[in-house]
């Protein structure tokens, strides 16, 4: 192997080793201790060093997350001096759903509706990773300056689904494209299906849902407040069952995929959908949260490369390494792992 091959692959593996670091001390505070910053310190710390809100909480994270000054500055200049942003509580609150749609407290065996609420300067990630062009790839978290109230759906008291701004702000996209007859695997709160429901581009959706409780919950009181009900149609079915075997002779110009929880449940579940695709001719997919997902796999499949060059068993170009950790060279081998 070239040593500038080898040199450009052991940068990779310093700009990996830096983000999984990054990355499981954000969690951590995400998952614990996601009310760390409040409304006391961004005061008297925003007053000593008269920055903005937004730096003042990437600097007090940064040194709460750790004890050792290299890390810190990591953590403030790489990630989060990048990754932090105060969002507008008014602009989300003018959402077409939040603004039309009531969510009633209800019930139905394990499943529940009702809501949560986001405390003054409590963290959380309201959007798709983003990942530079060096491989760093950086969470985005926000934060509101007043409490914040977003419906939710709940298995045995758990949230399964939200529509937060992180649901909002990755789905937009996906939103925008959609037109003709569309197909929505998951059913969630509906958010997806009342927003491409008031699109006069889109003739029809025909959402895939195998939980009975959740249609249930939905029909019986979520649905009958869409304007345009009309368009929607609901199958009671597997997400893969319906693609591989129970798919009428209706065509549709696109599919969205909504299955899983998060990051950590999804990958198998996207790579199994993704192996189906060609079942459905002529359809379009989008996934949610997809470029998180695919870095979830990208080093996984990097440490599988990295190993066999460490042990002398593999010899490859630092140009072959970048095509297998690339979004097409991902998606090719989770096909093949299905």
């Amino acid at each position: 192997m070239k040593k500038e091959d080898l040199s450009k692959i052991e940068e990779l593996e310093k700009t990996r080793k830096k983000n999984f670091l990054a990355f499981s001390l954000i969690a951590d505070y995400l998952n614990e201790f996601p009310t760390l910053v409040n409304e006391r310190l961004m005061k008297e710390i925003g007053s000593d060093m008269g920055i903005n809100e937004e730096r003042v909480f990437a600097i007090f994270l940064s040194n709460a997350l750790s004890d050792d000054e290299g890390v810190i500055r990591i953590l403030e200049r790489e990630y989060l001096k990048k990754s932090v942003k105060k969002l507008n509580a008014t602009e989300y609150k003018s959402d077409p759903y939040y603004k039309n749609i009531k969510i009633p407290t209800k019930k139905l065996k394990n499943w529940s509706l009702g809501y949560q609420t986001y405390q003054k300067y409590e963290g959380f990630i309201y959007k798709d990773i983003l990942v530079e062009d060096n491989y760093t790839e950086i969470p985005q978290i926000g934060f509101f300056n007043e409490e914040f109230s977003f419906p939710t759906v709940f298995e045995n008291g758990v949230e399964w689904m939200a529509i937060k701004p992180n649901e909002i702000e990755t789905m937009k996209h996906h939103i925008e494209k959609m037109e003709g007859d569309v197909a929505v695997f998951g059913l969630g709160m509906g958010y997806f299906a009342y927003m491409v429901s008031q699109k006069q581009e889109v003739n029809s959706i025909t959402i895939v849902e195998r939980d009975e409780n959740v249609i249930q919950l939905f029909e019986e009181n979520i649905l009958p407040q869409f304007p345009n009900k009309d368009k929607i149609t609901i199958e009671k079915c597997d997400a893969f069952d319906f693609v591989e075997n129970k798919q009428n002779s209706k065509k549709y110009r696109h599919a969205f995929v909504d299955l899983w929880h998060d990051a950590g449940d999804g990958l198998p579940l996207y790579s199994k959908m993704k192996g189906l695709e060609s079942k459905m001719e002529g359809t379009e997919f989008s996934y949610w949260i997809e470029d998180t997902l695919i870095t979830y796999a990208r080093w996984q499949i990097f440490i599988d490369l990295y190993d066999k060059i460490k042990n002398g068993t593999l010899e490859i170009t630092y140009e072959d390494v970048e095509k297998a950790i690339s979004k097409d060279g991902i998606v090719k081998i989770l096909t093949k792992m299905k």
